[in-house]
């Protein structure tokens, strides 16, 4: 019996001219090719955030300190050497806490006023502990005298702490000692120099002098028969 297998064609093939050729597969429109995953480096940026942190800090405290000021002495008018200061030789002014000068603080403005000028303090001065102390040394063991002077009696120049001689200026001294031109005192010490009333026409004169000359000085002083003049080479401390 003859087989019908050879005369049935083969099914189910494809030959290779009808074949299609091969395409990659492509992706949705809306989805990306995968990339490889970042490195994160968290304590990096922790220590970046605290640096940050830090450097801020650091620079507000420093505006801070800067503009913090406090209350300090300043003198408001002119101390002569060896004049005890008085309150209204004071006020108060701000300066930067952390300045390099050493000031007197506004708190012990009340123990200064019962202290002595070490040095001629010109008003405006910011006040400093070597500028004052606690008795006056150019009165220590002489006599405080006071003389009401005119122009002529006295140098123009004159200042606080200046060494002077105190001479007899007129014949007609009231009895007192010494001869017009003597001298009544060697070694005398301006203390302080006022100007007298308005219209007077005088400068009352606050000087040092030894007891010895004291009496002489006050007797002469006391008839308008004293003169002062300035010693060769001396100016005041």
């Amino acid at each position: 019996m003859a087989s019908d297998r050879g005369t049935l064609p083969r099914s189910g093939g494809i030959g290779a001219d009808q074949q299609q050729p091969w395409v990659a597969p492509t992706m949705p429109a809306d989805r990306r090719m995968p990339s490889a995953p970042r490195e994160r480096k968290p304590l990096l940026i922790v220590l970046a955030l605290l640096l940050i942190v830090v450097g801020a800090g650091a620079a507000g405290l420093l505006v801070i300190k800067a503009g913090h000021r406090v209350g300090a002495i300043e003198i408001s008018r002119d101390v002569g050497l060896g004049q005890q200061i008085q309150p209204g030789d004071l006020q108060e002014i701000q300066v930067a806490s952390d300045t390099s000068v050493n000031y007197v603080p506004w708190a012990s403005a009340s123990q200064v006023a019962r202290l002595f000028a070490a040095i001629q303090i010109p008003a405006g001065t910011l006040l400093t502990p070597s500028m004052v102390a606690r008795s006056n040394n150019l009165v220590d063991g002489r006599d405080e005298l006071g003389l009401a002077l005119k122009d002529g009696q006295f140098p123009a120049n004159l200042e606080p702490g200046q060494p002077v001689m105190i001479y007899s200026s007129a014949q007609n001294s009231g009895g007192c000692p010494g001869t017009p031109g003597s001298t009544l005192a060697s070694d005398a010490t301006v203390i302080s120099i006022v100007p007298g009333h308005q219209g007077s026409g005088q400068t009352d004169v606050v000087v040092a002098v030894d007891p010895a000359s004291a009496g002489k000085v006050a007797c002469n002083a006391a008839n308008g028969a004293v003169a002062i003049g300035a010693m060769p080479g001396n100016a005041a401390g």
